[in-house]
């Protein structure tokens, strides 16, 4: 096979799915290779910078762009399951000085760096075969993903091929879950009003699962979800998508 047919893909993990939801990083391996790719996980690769950048500290989030830049170097493209990950690492060319060799290499690393669904949908032109799941699933469009990214169609079309899925439409989708990275907390009082709303605009749909494709909005909105009593699992896209009906044994909490 030639490069373009079978790539080599860096999987860039994230921080929430290293520590708090490996299978999520399995699943995103499992479906990188089914689309036909050859996936490496660099072990040198840190945070994507992205809480210093927020917190305004340019020298910290510098620092963590460098270290990400080199470790994915090697690679023909750079995946993220999540959003708000792909899009800082877009934005890496804004941390290096114009005309600067780390500045171009901070401009190649932004070009070849995709989320996880827009690269299986519109790179790969993939889509799964063989999964099912008999039960209704809502979708939140994580706000990273869909502004930055244009992170919408694509993990629908996705999840228009599990079999038995019945996918119900989110009242809000794209509107915020209060978590914002660093907003949650310096300003905990306004995430948790937005994510009350939120929450109960998910419970409306009296879906069995909500899905998404940030862990960190997913964890926030569980734990809301939770605290409320409500029924619904919580669990990143991935997961469904790779293991099907399987992944509810993945973990009792899903993505809390």
């Amino acid at each position: 096979m030639t490069s373009a047919e079978r790539p080599r893909i860096g999987l860039f993990v994230t921080c929430l799915v290293d520590a708090m939801s490996p299978r999520t990083g399995f699943a995103a391996v499992a479906l990188l290779e089914r689309a036909g790719c050859v996936v490496e996980v660099p072990m040198a690769q840190t945070c994507c910078g992205q809480p210093g950048w927020n917190s305004g500290d340019e020298k910290s989030a510098r620092d963590m762009a460098e270290r990400v830049i080199d470790a994915f170097a090697p690679y023909e493209h750079v995946v993220a399951p999540s959003g708000s990950c792909a899009a800082t690492i877009r934005d890496y060319p804004e941390l290096f000085a114009p005309g600067t060799p780390r500045r171009a290499q901070a401009e190649a690393m932004a070009a070849k760096t995709w989320e996880l669904f827009s690269y299986l949908t519109d790179v790969r032109k993939w889509r799964p075969e063989g999964v099912a799941f008999h039960g209704s699933a809502t979708y939140h469009d994580s706000c990273s993903g869909l502004r930055h990214l244009d992170v919408k169609a694509q993990p629908r079309k996705l999840l228009s091929a599990v079999e038995g899925l019945e996918m119900r439409p989110l009242p809000g989708s794209e509107v915020c879950c209060g978590f914002g990275g660093t907003f949650c907390v310096k300003y905990p009082a306004i995430s948790n009003a937005v994510a009350t709303e939120k929450a109960a605009k998910v419970e409306s749909t009296g879906a069995d699962l909500l899905l998404g494709g940030d862990l960190g909005c997913l964890m926030n909105m569980a734990g809301k979800l939770r605290r409320r009593g409500a029924k619904i699992r919580v669990m990143h896209a991935a997961e469904l998508l790779a293991e099907g009906e399987k992944s509810l044994a993945l973990g009792e909490e899903g993505a809390a």
